[in-house]
């Protein structure tokens, strides 16, 4: 056997070796095969080390909206590492942040105007959560707790877990050692709305926020409202006095085909919204945490200790800030908002073969994400192993086979999504149903 077959057979070196000391997300180490080496990735394809491709359908945890290797983003980051890769932002200032702080408020609605920026999803939620918290505390109210929702899903640290489903198989074991927050039923009909405003009622001396993902909650299921529910959140933190923040890692930039952002879509404004993800174009690691005025205003004053105390160390970093100028440039030239609807559309349509399947509840779409959701699902690495073989790249979790694809992905991968996510759904199906 040759060196290369060698290689084909066993993986890279560097695979081998690492596999030993590496620590993986959402794994059990004790059991787990090794993951598929990717070498690299062009438009909505991943190569791997063995030749293959595979089209990306879940876009890199859905931030490669403008597909892998964009030429503009990476020119855009090529050329700020030739001038300035980092510079901390606590007393200087550079370039790219604060331009992509002007250009994210002008894109955003309303008073959504000041900008906090961070390295994470999940820690651009914790920030959204401290402003909540001593917006308050700068006004001598104590206020610490938090109102979320069944089925929402907000990162995967301390606070945002305490905010997540508290039946989300990932969080359940640290039940106990979480702050105790509200975790109610989102405001879909009369009921739920009374329960809403009722619990705003019953707490309102400890109620910093309500926090929501807008339109769907991403990992905890792709669960779809509309824009009536958010309308009822806004109208009851109003009547309660309470801050209204909308997670929008998931959603933000277009993934829903109807608007850049969901507060725009919908025409309803929080009072904080924090972005990720799809923020650089899956290039860099960058969020932001972005403040109507009136929050900002909370903490201006002579005092010292009205000021936000927080200073992530590579907040702003100016390789990132560039990766989403870039982006926001490709937003602004080319219609990926557009696209993500057309997506939608031939999901819908592409999808629906699955509905009357042994075994499925339901088939849904929003913009450019697609579900099948299954009454449970089982034996999940066979699930995943029969798309490598169609050749594409899924995830399923929970109860639901889904695809998120990049934004720019073209018709042809489009329908090898979609085509592979009927045919094993049947295989599924077939092999626990009897369908």
């Amino acid at each position: 056997m040759d060196a290369a077959a060698a290689a084909v057979r066993t993986g890279p070196a560097w695979l081998n070796d690492g596999f030993g000391h590496i620590w993986l997300p959402y794994t059990q180490m004790g059991t787990a095969p090794k993951p598929i080496p990717v070498v690299s990735g062009s438009g909505a394809r991943l190569k791997l080390a063995d030749g293959r491709e595979l089209v990306d359908g879940i876009a890199s945890w859905w931030t490669v909206a403008h597909g892998y290797c964009h030429p503009h983003i990476q020119a855009a980051v090529e050329d700020q590492l030739g001038r300035l890769p980092h510079v901390m932002l606590g007393g200087l200032a550079h370039e790219q942040a604060y331009r992509l702080a002007t250009r994210l408020a002008g894109l955003l609605p309303g008073s959504l105007d000041r900008v906090f920026f961070s390295e994470s999803g999940s820690v651009s939620v914790e920030i959204a959560m401290k402003m909540a918290i001593q917006y308050w505390r700068n006004q001598g109210i104590a206020r610490s707790r938090f109102v979320s929702f069944r089925g929402g899903y907000h990162g995967d640290t301390f606070a945002t877990m305490s905010v997540c489903d508290p039946e989300e198989g990932m969080h359940s074991l640290f039940r106990g050692a979480l702050a105790e927050q509200h975790v109610i039923d989102l405001p879909v009909d009369d009921d739920s709305a009374a329960a809403l405003d009722a619990c705003l009622s019953d707490h309102a001396d400890d109620i910093a926020g309500v926090i929501v993902e807008p339109l769907v909650q991403g990992a905890g299921g792709m669960r779809l409202h509309d824009a009536a529910t958010l309308k009822r959140l806004r109208d009851a933190c109003d009547r309660h006095g309470v801050l209204l923040i909308f997670d929008e890692i998931f959603v933000g930039f277009g993934r829903t085909g109807r608007a850049l952002f969901a507060c725009e879509a919908t025409g309803v404004e929080p009072d904080i919204v924090t972005l990720s993800k799809a923020l650089t174009g899956g290039t860099l690691p960058l969020a932001a945490t972005v403040a109507s005025g009136k929050v900002f205003e909370g903490f201006l004053g002579d005092d010292a200790g009205h000021a936000l105390m927080h200073g992530p160390t590579y907040m702003g970093n100016p390789l990132a800030c560039a990766a989403a100028n870039a982006s926001l440039d490709l937003f602004e030239s080319e219609p990926r908002v557009a696209q993500a609807a057309a997506i939608g559309r031939f999901l819908a349509r592409h999808l629906e073969p699955a509905r009357d399947l042994p075994g499925v509840r339901d088939v849904r779409t929003e913009g450019a994400i697609g579900v099948i959701e299954v009454d449970a699902l089982r034996d999940n690495p066979w699930l995943k192993q029969c798309f490598i073989d169609a050749g594409v790249w899924l995830r399923p979790f929970g109860n639901i086979i889904y695809t998120t694809p990049p934004l720019a992905i073209g018709e042809d991968d489009l329908a090898r999504i979609a085509d592979a996510m009927v045919r094993v759904t049947r295989a599924w199906s077939e092999r626990f149903h009897g369908g």
